[in-house]
Protein backbone atom coordinates (compact mmCIF):
# COMPACT_ATOMS: atom_id res chain seq x y z
CA UNK A 1 0.00 0.00 0.00
CA UNK A 2 2.68 2.47 1.03
CA UNK A 3 4.65 1.85 -2.17
CA UNK A 4 1.54 2.38 -4.29
CA UNK A 5 0.58 5.61 -2.54
CA UNK A 6 4.08 7.03 -2.79
CA UNK A 7 4.66 5.82 -6.32
CA UNK A 8 1.57 7.73 -7.35
CA UNK A 9 3.49 10.92 -6.81
CA UNK A 10 6.31 10.00 -9.21
CA UNK A 11 5.33 11.72 -12.45
CA UNK A 12 7.01 9.21 -14.76
CA UNK A 13 4.33 9.70 -17.38
CA UNK A 14 3.98 13.39 -16.71
CA UNK A 15 7.49 14.60 -17.47
CA UNK A 16 8.73 14.37 -21.00
CA UNK A 17 11.36 16.06 -23.08
CA UNK A 18 9.84 19.02 -24.88
CA UNK A 19 11.27 21.68 -27.13
CA UNK A 20 13.22 24.30 -25.17
CA UNK A 21 11.50 27.60 -24.57
CA UNK A 22 12.69 30.44 -26.77
CA UNK A 23 16.02 32.02 -25.74
CA UNK A 24 16.48 29.45 -23.01
CA UNK A 25 20.23 28.98 -23.35
CA UNK A 26 21.92 29.53 -20.02
CA UNK A 27 25.56 29.76 -19.07
CA UNK A 28 26.55 27.04 -16.60
CA UNK A 29 26.88 28.45 -13.10
CA UNK A 30 29.11 27.14 -10.32
CA UNK A 31 27.03 25.20 -7.79
CA UNK A 32 26.80 27.65 -4.91
CA UNK A 33 24.14 29.02 -2.59
CA UNK A 34 22.30 32.17 -3.62
CA UNK A 35 20.53 34.77 -1.52
CA UNK A 36 16.84 33.88 -1.23
CA UNK A 37 14.17 36.40 -0.19
CA UNK A 38 11.79 35.03 2.43
CA UNK A 39 8.15 34.59 1.41
CA UNK A 40 5.74 36.77 3.42
CA UNK A 41 5.26 35.35 6.92
CA UNK A 42 8.34 33.14 6.70
CA UNK A 43 12.00 33.40 7.69
CA UNK A 44 14.86 31.79 5.79
CA UNK A 45 16.98 29.66 8.12
CA UNK A 46 19.58 28.37 5.67
CA UNK A 47 20.46 27.85 2.01
CA UNK A 48 22.74 24.95 1.12
CA UNK A 49 24.18 23.92 -2.23
CA UNK A 50 25.22 20.38 -3.18
CA UNK A 51 26.53 19.33 -6.62
CA UNK A 52 24.60 16.44 -8.16
CA UNK A 53 25.16 14.50 -11.38
CA UNK A 54 24.26 17.00 -14.13
CA UNK A 55 22.72 19.50 -11.70
CA UNK A 56 23.07 21.66 -8.61
CA UNK A 57 20.73 21.02 -5.69
CA UNK A 58 19.90 24.04 -3.54
CA UNK A 59 18.03 23.28 -0.32
CA UNK A 60 16.28 26.22 1.33
CA UNK A 61 15.12 25.75 4.93
CA UNK A 62 12.52 28.19 6.25
CA UNK A 63 10.28 28.58 9.26
CA UNK A 64 7.03 30.36 10.15
CA UNK A 65 7.01 29.95 13.91
CA UNK A 66 10.53 28.87 14.80
CA UNK A 67 9.13 25.43 15.57
CA UNK A 68 8.43 24.30 12.01
CA UNK A 69 11.31 23.72 9.60
CA UNK A 70 10.32 23.43 5.95
CA UNK A 71 12.74 22.26 3.29
CA UNK A 72 12.35 23.40 -0.31
CA UNK A 73 14.69 21.66 -2.77
CA UNK A 74 15.49 23.25 -6.14
CA UNK A 75 17.38 21.18 -8.70
CA UNK A 76 19.08 23.23 -11.44
CA UNK A 77 20.50 21.67 -14.64
CA UNK A 78 24.20 22.28 -15.26
CA UNK A 79 23.51 22.59 -18.99
CA UNK A 80 20.51 22.60 -21.30
CA UNK A 81 18.07 24.43 -19.04
CA UNK A 82 14.92 24.97 -21.10
CA UNK A 83 13.91 28.15 -19.29
CA UNK A 84 11.06 26.49 -17.45
CA UNK A 85 10.31 25.59 -13.82
CA UNK A 86 8.56 22.33 -12.91
CA UNK A 87 7.16 22.00 -9.40
CA UNK A 88 6.49 18.50 -8.09
CA UNK A 89 3.66 17.38 -5.80
CA UNK A 90 3.32 14.67 -3.19
CA UNK A 91 1.11 11.72 -2.25
CA UNK A 92 -1.00 10.76 0.75
CA UNK A 93 0.46 12.76 3.68
CA UNK A 94 3.78 13.52 1.96
CA UNK A 95 3.84 17.04 0.50
CA UNK A 96 6.55 16.54 -2.11
CA UNK A 97 8.57 14.11 -4.17
CA UNK A 98 12.33 14.53 -3.93
CA UNK A 99 12.98 11.33 -5.90
CA UNK A 100 11.40 12.85 -9.02
CA UNK A 101 13.77 15.83 -9.20
CA UNK A 102 16.43 14.08 -11.36
CA UNK A 103 13.89 13.14 -14.06
CA UNK A 104 12.63 16.70 -14.32
CA UNK A 105 16.22 17.95 -14.59
CA UNK A 106 16.94 15.35 -17.27
CA UNK A 107 14.00 16.78 -19.22
CA UNK A 108 15.59 20.23 -19.08
CA UNK A 109 13.57 21.80 -16.28
CA UNK A 110 14.64 23.58 -13.15
CA UNK A 111 12.68 21.51 -10.63
CA UNK A 112 11.37 22.22 -7.15
CA UNK A 113 9.60 20.32 -4.38
CA UNK A 114 8.99 20.66 -0.63
CA UNK A 115 8.48 18.55 2.47
CA UNK A 116 6.15 21.19 4.06
CA UNK A 117 7.92 20.49 7.34
CA UNK A 118 6.12 17.15 7.71
CA UNK A 119 7.19 13.54 7.21
CA UNK A 120 8.38 12.21 3.86
CA UNK A 121 6.55 8.98 4.70
CA UNK A 122 3.13 9.40 3.11
CA UNK A 123 1.42 7.29 5.77
CA UNK A 124 3.00 9.02 8.76
CA UNK A 125 0.78 11.59 10.48
CA UNK A 126 2.70 11.70 13.75
CA UNK A 127 3.35 15.38 12.99
CA UNK A 128 -0.36 16.19 13.14
CA UNK A 129 -0.83 16.23 16.92
CA UNK A 130 0.98 18.42 19.43
CA UNK A 131 -0.02 18.05 23.07
CA UNK A 132 -3.30 16.48 22.01
CA UNK A 133 -4.20 19.26 19.58
CA UNK A 134 -3.81 19.50 15.81
CA UNK A 135 -0.65 21.38 14.84
CA UNK A 136 -2.31 24.12 12.79
CA UNK A 137 0.99 25.43 11.47
CA UNK A 138 2.00 22.10 9.96
CA UNK A 139 -1.52 21.42 8.69
CA UNK A 140 -1.56 24.80 6.94
CA UNK A 141 1.86 24.05 5.49
CA UNK A 142 0.70 20.66 4.19
CA UNK A 143 -2.66 21.93 2.94
CA UNK A 144 -1.71 25.00 0.91
CA UNK A 145 1.04 27.27 2.17
CA UNK A 146 4.11 25.18 1.37
CA UNK A 147 3.06 24.56 -2.22
CA UNK A 148 2.72 28.32 -2.75
CA UNK A 149 6.10 28.90 -1.12
CA UNK A 150 7.55 26.13 -3.27
CA UNK A 151 6.52 28.17 -6.32
CA UNK A 152 7.81 31.45 -4.91
CA UNK A 153 11.17 30.04 -3.82
CA UNK A 154 11.58 27.92 -6.93
CA UNK A 155 11.21 30.99 -9.14
CA UNK A 156 13.48 33.17 -6.99
CA UNK A 157 16.27 30.60 -6.72
CA UNK A 158 16.17 29.78 -10.42
CA UNK A 159 16.22 33.43 -11.44
CA UNK A 160 19.16 34.25 -9.17
CA UNK A 161 21.08 31.13 -10.12
CA UNK A 162 20.83 31.68 -13.88
CA UNK A 163 20.60 35.47 -13.56
CA UNK A 164 17.44 35.66 -15.62
CA UNK A 165 13.76 34.92 -14.93
CA UNK A 166 12.06 31.70 -15.91
CA UNK A 167 9.99 31.70 -19.10
CA UNK A 168 7.13 29.49 -17.87
CA UNK A 169 6.21 27.66 -14.65
CA UNK A 170 4.42 24.31 -14.44
CA UNK A 171 2.95 22.15 -11.71
CA UNK A 172 2.88 18.35 -11.99
CA UNK A 173 1.30 16.02 -9.46
CA UNK A 174 -1.10 13.17 -8.90
CA UNK A 175 -3.26 12.16 -5.92
CA UNK A 176 -2.23 14.56 -3.14
CA UNK A 177 -0.13 16.20 -5.84
CA UNK A 178 -3.31 16.60 -7.87
CA UNK A 179 -5.08 18.19 -4.93
CA UNK A 180 -2.16 20.55 -4.44
CA UNK A 181 -2.43 21.62 -8.08
CA UNK A 182 -6.10 22.45 -7.62
CA UNK A 183 -5.34 24.34 -4.40
CA UNK A 184 -2.92 26.49 -6.39
CA UNK A 185 -5.53 27.23 -9.07
CA UNK A 186 -8.03 28.12 -6.36
CA UNK A 187 -5.89 30.11 -3.91
CA UNK A 188 -2.75 31.24 -5.76
CA UNK A 189 -3.85 31.48 -9.40
CA UNK A 190 -0.76 33.34 -10.59
CA UNK A 191 1.82 30.85 -9.32
CA UNK A 192 1.79 28.59 -12.39
CA UNK A 193 1.17 29.09 -16.09
CA UNK A 194 0.14 25.46 -16.43
CA UNK A 195 -1.08 22.87 -13.92
CA UNK A 196 -1.10 19.12 -14.56
CA UNK A 197 -3.10 17.71 -11.64
CA UNK A 198 -4.18 14.09 -12.02
CA UNK A 199 -6.44 11.86 -9.89
CA UNK A 200 -6.79 14.82 -7.52
CA UNK A 201 -7.93 14.38 -3.93
CA UNK A 202 -10.23 17.40 -4.23
CA UNK A 203 -12.93 17.85 -1.60
CA UNK A 204 -10.33 16.36 0.74
CA UNK A 205 -12.42 16.72 3.88
CA UNK A 206 -15.12 14.54 2.34
CA UNK A 207 -12.89 12.07 0.49
CA UNK A 208 -10.71 11.44 3.55
CA UNK A 209 -13.71 10.18 5.55
CA UNK A 210 -15.80 8.72 2.71
CA UNK A 211 -13.14 6.18 1.78
CA UNK A 212 -13.51 4.60 5.22
CA UNK A 213 -17.03 3.53 4.21
CA UNK A 214 -16.16 -0.07 3.18
CA UNK A 215 -14.69 -0.76 6.62
CA UNK A 216 -17.82 0.63 8.31
CA UNK A 217 -20.09 -1.44 6.05
CA UNK A 218 -18.28 -4.71 6.77
CA UNK A 219 -18.02 -4.16 10.50
CA UNK A 220 -21.64 -3.10 10.78
CA UNK A 221 -22.87 -6.12 8.81
CA UNK A 222 -20.38 -8.51 10.45
CA UNK A 223 -19.61 -9.88 6.99
CA UNK A 224 -16.10 -9.83 5.55
CA UNK A 225 -15.92 -11.24 2.01
CA UNK A 226 -12.54 -12.80 1.29
CA UNK A 227 -10.25 -11.31 -1.38
CA UNK A 228 -11.22 -14.27 -3.58
CA UNK A 229 -14.94 -13.49 -3.26
CA UNK A 230 -14.39 -9.77 -3.86
CA UNK A 231 -12.39 -10.58 -6.99
CA UNK A 232 -15.29 -12.71 -8.23
CA UNK A 233 -17.66 -9.74 -7.89
CA UNK A 234 -15.21 -7.52 -9.73
CA UNK A 235 -14.80 -9.99 -12.57
CA UNK A 236 -18.55 -10.50 -12.84
CA UNK A 237 -19.12 -6.74 -13.16
CA UNK A 238 -16.49 -6.46 -15.89
CA UNK A 239 -17.99 -9.40 -17.78
CA UNK A 240 -21.48 -7.90 -17.54
CA UNK A 241 -20.57 -4.37 -18.64
CA UNK A 242 -17.43 -4.72 -20.75
CA UNK A 243 -19.21 -4.85 -24.11
CA UNK A 244 -21.45 -1.83 -23.46
CA UNK A 245 -18.98 0.40 -25.33
CA UNK A 246 -19.04 -1.81 -28.43
CA UNK A 247 -15.81 -3.72 -27.84
CA UNK A 248 -14.88 -6.53 -25.46
CA UNK A 249 -11.45 -5.66 -24.08
CA UNK A 250 -11.64 -6.30 -20.34
CA UNK A 251 -12.42 -2.62 -19.64
CA UNK A 252 -15.60 -1.02 -18.36
CA UNK A 253 -15.46 2.40 -20.02
CA UNK A 254 -18.03 4.05 -17.75
CA UNK A 255 -18.35 2.16 -14.46
CA UNK A 256 -20.95 4.70 -13.32
CA UNK A 257 -23.24 3.45 -16.11
CA UNK A 258 -22.73 -0.25 -15.31
CA UNK A 259 -25.98 -1.69 -13.99
CA UNK A 260 -24.61 -5.03 -12.82
CA UNK A 261 -26.44 -6.25 -9.69
CA UNK A 262 -24.14 -8.13 -7.29
CA UNK A 263 -27.10 -10.18 -6.05
CA UNK A 264 -26.88 -12.17 -9.28
CA UNK A 265 -23.75 -13.84 -7.91
CA UNK A 266 -25.48 -15.15 -4.76
CA UNK A 267 -25.24 -18.94 -4.56
CA UNK A 268 -22.24 -19.15 -6.88
CA UNK A 269 -19.65 -21.65 -5.70
CA UNK A 270 -16.01 -20.56 -5.83
CA UNK A 271 -12.74 -22.28 -5.09
CA UNK A 272 -10.72 -20.02 -2.79
CA UNK A 273 -7.35 -21.18 -1.48
CA UNK A 274 -8.27 -24.77 -2.26
CA UNK A 275 -11.63 -24.62 -0.46
CA UNK A 276 -15.11 -24.34 -1.95
CA UNK A 277 -17.08 -21.34 -0.74
CA UNK A 278 -20.54 -20.10 -1.65
CA UNK A 279 -21.28 -16.43 -2.27
CA UNK A 280 -23.92 -15.27 0.23
CA UNK A 281 -26.62 -12.61 0.15
CA UNK A 282 -24.70 -10.80 2.90
CA UNK A 283 -21.61 -10.71 0.66
CA UNK A 284 -23.66 -9.22 -2.18
CA UNK A 285 -25.15 -6.57 0.10
CA UNK A 286 -21.69 -5.53 1.31
CA UNK A 287 -20.50 -5.17 -2.28
CA UNK A 288 -23.66 -3.30 -3.30
CA UNK A 289 -23.10 -0.75 -0.54
CA UNK A 290 -19.41 -0.34 -1.39
CA UNK A 291 -20.22 0.29 -5.05
CA UNK A 292 -23.10 2.63 -4.21
CA UNK A 293 -20.93 4.74 -1.91
CA UNK A 294 -21.51 6.21 1.53
CA UNK A 295 -24.86 7.58 2.62
CA UNK A 296 -26.10 9.21 5.78
CA UNK A 297 -28.62 7.57 8.08
CA UNK A 298 -31.48 8.81 5.92
CA UNK A 299 -30.00 7.25 2.82
CA UNK A 300 -28.79 10.52 1.31
CA UNK A 301 -25.64 10.08 -0.78
CA UNK A 302 -22.49 11.54 0.71
CA UNK A 303 -19.85 10.48 -1.81
CA UNK A 304 -19.27 8.25 -4.81
CA UNK A 305 -18.48 4.59 -4.37
CA UNK A 306 -15.74 2.34 -5.65
CA UNK A 307 -16.08 2.00 -9.45
CA UNK A 308 -17.50 -1.29 -10.69
CA UNK A 309 -14.52 -3.10 -12.13
CA UNK A 310 -11.95 -1.48 -9.82
CA UNK A 311 -9.74 -3.47 -7.45
CA UNK A 312 -11.27 -3.83 -3.97
CA UNK A 313 -7.95 -4.34 -2.19
CA UNK A 314 -7.01 -0.81 -1.18
CA UNK A 315 -10.34 0.58 0.02
CA UNK A 316 -12.24 -2.60 0.82
CA UNK A 317 -9.72 -5.40 1.18
CA UNK A 318 -9.95 -7.96 3.95
CA UNK A 319 -7.16 -9.89 5.64
CA UNK A 320 -6.75 -12.38 8.48
CA UNK A 321 -6.84 -10.86 11.95
CA UNK A 322 -4.88 -12.02 15.00
CA UNK A 323 -7.19 -15.02 15.49
CA UNK A 324 -7.26 -15.92 11.79
CA UNK A 325 -10.74 -14.60 11.03
CA UNK A 326 -11.08 -11.96 8.35
CA UNK A 327 -11.07 -8.28 9.24
CA UNK A 328 -11.30 -5.04 7.24
CA UNK A 329 -8.32 -2.83 8.19
CA UNK A 330 -9.67 0.22 6.32
CA UNK A 331 -8.02 2.58 3.85
CA UNK A 332 -4.89 3.93 5.64
CA UNK A 333 -5.32 7.52 4.40
CA UNK A 334 -8.86 7.63 5.79
CA UNK A 335 -7.93 5.83 9.02
CA UNK A 336 -5.11 8.33 9.66
CA UNK A 337 -7.37 11.32 8.95
CA UNK A 338 -9.98 10.15 11.44
CA UNK A 339 -7.42 9.23 14.08
CA UNK A 340 -5.18 12.29 13.88
CA UNK A 341 -7.40 15.14 12.76
CA UNK A 342 -10.94 14.27 13.86
CA UNK A 343 -10.68 12.08 16.97
CA UNK A 344 -7.19 13.46 17.77
CA UNK A 345 -6.16 10.07 19.15
CA UNK A 346 -3.41 8.26 17.27
CA UNK A 347 -4.66 4.91 18.51
CA UNK A 348 -8.36 5.42 17.84
CA UNK A 349 -9.99 2.21 16.55
CA UNK A 350 -12.00 3.03 13.41
CA UNK A 351 -13.31 -0.54 13.22
CA UNK A 352 -15.76 0.29 16.02
CA UNK A 353 -17.52 3.08 14.11
CA UNK A 354 -21.27 2.82 13.62
CA UNK A 355 -23.10 4.31 10.66
CA UNK A 356 -24.24 7.21 12.83
CA UNK A 357 -20.70 7.91 14.02
CA UNK A 358 -19.39 7.71 10.46
CA UNK A 359 -21.93 10.29 9.30
CA UNK A 360 -21.07 12.57 12.22
CA UNK A 361 -17.35 12.34 11.41
CA UNK A 362 -18.05 13.12 7.74
CA UNK A 363 -19.84 16.34 8.66
CA UNK A 364 -17.29 17.20 11.37
CA UNK A 365 -14.48 16.90 8.84
CA UNK A 366 -16.12 19.37 6.47
CA UNK A 367 -17.08 21.74 9.27
CA UNK A 368 -13.64 21.87 10.91
CA UNK A 369 -11.29 21.67 7.96
CA UNK A 370 -12.93 22.64 4.69
CA UNK A 371 -11.56 26.18 4.85
CA UNK A 372 -8.07 24.79 5.49
CA UNK A 373 -7.71 21.79 3.18
CA UNK A 374 -11.08 21.24 1.50
CA UNK A 375 -9.78 22.20 -1.97
CA UNK A 376 -13.39 22.49 -3.05
CA UNK A 377 -13.84 26.05 -4.37
CA UNK A 378 -15.41 25.81 -7.86
CA UNK A 379 -14.70 29.44 -8.75
CA UNK A 380 -11.56 29.35 -10.89
CA UNK A 381 -12.20 32.70 -12.53
CA UNK A 382 -8.99 34.27 -11.13
CA UNK A 383 -6.95 31.40 -12.57
CA UNK A 384 -8.66 31.87 -15.93
CA UNK A 385 -8.04 35.63 -15.86
CA UNK A 386 -4.36 34.97 -15.11
CA UNK A 387 -4.16 32.95 -18.33
CA UNK A 388 -3.57 29.65 -16.53
CA UNK A 389 -4.28 26.28 -18.12
CA UNK A 390 -5.27 23.14 -16.20
CA UNK A 391 -5.21 19.55 -17.43
CA UNK A 392 -6.41 16.57 -15.40
CA UNK A 393 -6.84 12.93 -16.22
CA UNK A 394 -8.55 10.44 -13.91
CA UNK A 395 -8.59 6.68 -14.22
CA UNK A 396 -12.09 5.27 -14.54
CA UNK A 397 -10.88 2.34 -12.40
CA UNK A 398 -9.23 4.48 -9.71
CA UNK A 399 -9.19 2.24 -6.65
CA UNK A 400 -7.89 4.83 -4.17
CA UNK A 401 -9.73 8.04 -5.06
CA UNK A 402 -13.04 7.15 -6.71
CA UNK A 403 -13.29 9.32 -9.85
CA UNK A 404 -16.79 10.46 -8.95
CA UNK A 405 -15.29 13.10 -6.65
CA UNK A 406 -13.38 14.80 -9.46
CA UNK A 407 -16.34 14.51 -11.83
CA UNK A 408 -18.59 16.14 -9.23
CA UNK A 409 -16.12 18.98 -8.70
CA UNK A 410 -15.87 19.57 -12.44
CA UNK A 411 -19.68 19.77 -12.66
CA UNK A 412 -19.68 22.43 -9.94
CA UNK A 413 -17.05 24.41 -11.84
CA UNK A 414 -19.22 24.25 -14.97
CA UNK A 415 -22.28 25.47 -13.08
CA UNK A 416 -20.25 28.30 -11.55
CA UNK A 417 -18.41 29.37 -14.69
CA UNK A 418 -20.84 29.11 -17.58
CA UNK A 419 -20.92 25.51 -18.79
CA UNK A 420 -18.51 22.93 -20.21
CA UNK A 421 -17.44 24.80 -23.33
CA UNK A 422 -16.40 27.95 -21.47
CA UNK A 423 -14.60 25.89 -18.83
CA UNK A 424 -12.79 23.89 -21.51
CA UNK A 425 -11.21 27.14 -22.67
CA UNK A 426 -8.79 26.81 -19.73
CA UNK A 427 -9.54 23.53 -17.86
CA UNK A 428 -9.82 20.13 -19.53
CA UNK A 429 -10.65 16.88 -17.74
CA UNK A 430 -9.93 13.54 -19.42
CA UNK A 431 -11.35 10.17 -18.33
CA UNK A 432 -8.99 7.22 -18.84
CA UNK A 433 -10.97 3.95 -19.16
CA UNK A 434 -9.38 0.99 -17.42
CA UNK A 435 -6.70 3.07 -15.68
CA UNK A 436 -6.27 2.82 -11.91
CA UNK A 437 -4.91 5.44 -9.51
CA UNK A 438 -2.47 7.64 -11.46
CA UNK A 439 -1.32 4.67 -13.56
CA UNK A 440 -1.75 0.92 -14.03
CA UNK A 441 -4.82 -1.22 -14.47
CA UNK A 442 -4.36 -2.18 -18.09
CA UNK A 443 -6.05 0.78 -19.77
CA UNK A 444 -4.13 3.23 -21.98
CA UNK A 445 -2.46 5.97 -19.90
CA UNK A 446 -1.50 9.43 -21.20
CA UNK A 447 2.00 9.36 -22.67
CA UNK A 448 2.79 13.06 -22.90
CA UNK A 449 0.35 15.02 -20.79
CA UNK A 450 2.95 17.60 -19.77
CA UNK A 451 3.88 18.12 -23.41
CA UNK A 452 0.21 18.76 -24.21
CA UNK A 453 0.06 21.29 -21.38
CA UNK A 454 3.21 23.05 -22.61
CA UNK A 455 1.76 23.28 -26.10
CA UNK A 456 -1.44 24.79 -24.72
CA UNK A 457 0.31 27.32 -22.49
CA UNK A 458 3.06 28.40 -24.85
CA UNK A 459 1.47 28.01 -28.27
CA UNK A 460 -2.26 28.25 -27.59
CA UNK A 461 -2.84 24.71 -28.85
CA UNK A 462 -5.65 23.36 -26.68
CA UNK A 463 -5.46 19.54 -26.56
CA UNK A 464 -8.35 18.03 -28.52
CA UNK A 465 -7.20 14.64 -27.17
CA UNK A 466 -4.48 13.16 -25.00
CA UNK A 467 -2.51 10.37 -26.65
CA UNK A 468 -2.48 7.29 -24.41
CA UNK A 469 -0.94 3.82 -24.48
CA UNK A 470 -0.99 0.74 -22.26
CA UNK A 471 1.94 -1.41 -21.24
CA UNK A 472 0.99 -4.08 -23.80
CA UNK A 473 1.06 -1.59 -26.68
CA UNK A 474 -2.63 -0.73 -27.06
CA UNK A 475 -3.25 2.92 -27.94
CA UNK A 476 -6.27 5.16 -27.50
CA UNK A 477 -6.79 8.90 -27.54
CA UNK A 478 -8.54 10.26 -24.45
CA UNK A 479 -11.18 12.94 -24.87
CA UNK A 480 -11.91 16.04 -22.79
CA UNK A 481 -15.27 15.88 -21.05
CA UNK A 482 -18.13 16.17 -21.85
CA UNK A 483 -16.91 14.17 -24.88
CA UNK A 484 -15.79 10.60 -24.30
CA UNK A 485 -13.84 8.11 -26.38
CA UNK A 486 -16.03 5.65 -28.25
CA UNK A 487 -15.10 2.58 -30.31
CA UNK A 488 -16.07 3.02 -33.98
CA UNK A 489 -14.80 -0.25 -35.49
CA UNK A 490 -11.54 -1.82 -36.52
CA UNK A 491 -8.67 -3.02 -34.38
CA UNK A 492 -9.66 -2.23 -30.76
CA UNK A 493 -5.97 -2.04 -29.85
CA UNK A 494 -5.28 1.04 -31.99
CA UNK A 495 -6.26 4.66 -31.40
CA UNK A 496 -7.65 5.08 -34.92
CA UNK A 497 -10.55 2.80 -33.97
CA UNK A 498 -11.91 5.35 -31.45
CA UNK A 499 -13.51 8.77 -31.79
CA UNK A 500 -14.53 11.50 -29.36
CA UNK A 501 -18.31 11.73 -29.09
Amino acid sequence: MKRLLLAAAVPLLLTTVTQPAASAAATPTPCAAVAVPAPPGAKIESVQAAPQPSSCLLTVTLTHTGADHVKVAVALPDTGWNGRLQALGGSAYAAGNFDALPQAVKDGYAAVTTDAGVSLDGLDTSWALKDGHVDQTLLTNFATRSVHEEAVIGKAVTQRYYQRPISYSYWTGCSTGGRQGYSEAQKYPQDFDGILANAPAVDWTQFAVATLWPQVVMNSSHDFPSPCVLTAFRQAAVQACDARDGVTNGIVDRPDECGYDPRSLVGTKLVCDGHEVTVTAADAEVVRRIWAGPTDERGRRLWSGLPKGADFTWLAGTQPGPDGTLIAPGFPVAVKWVQSFLEKQAGFDTSKLTYAQFTALFHQSVREYDDVIGTSDPDLSAFRRAGGKLITFVGANDQLIPPGGTLSYRNRVERTMGGPQRVNDFYRLFLAPGVEHCFGGGGPEPTNALGALVGWVEHGKAPATLAAASADGRTRDLCPLPRVSRYTGGDPATASSYRCR
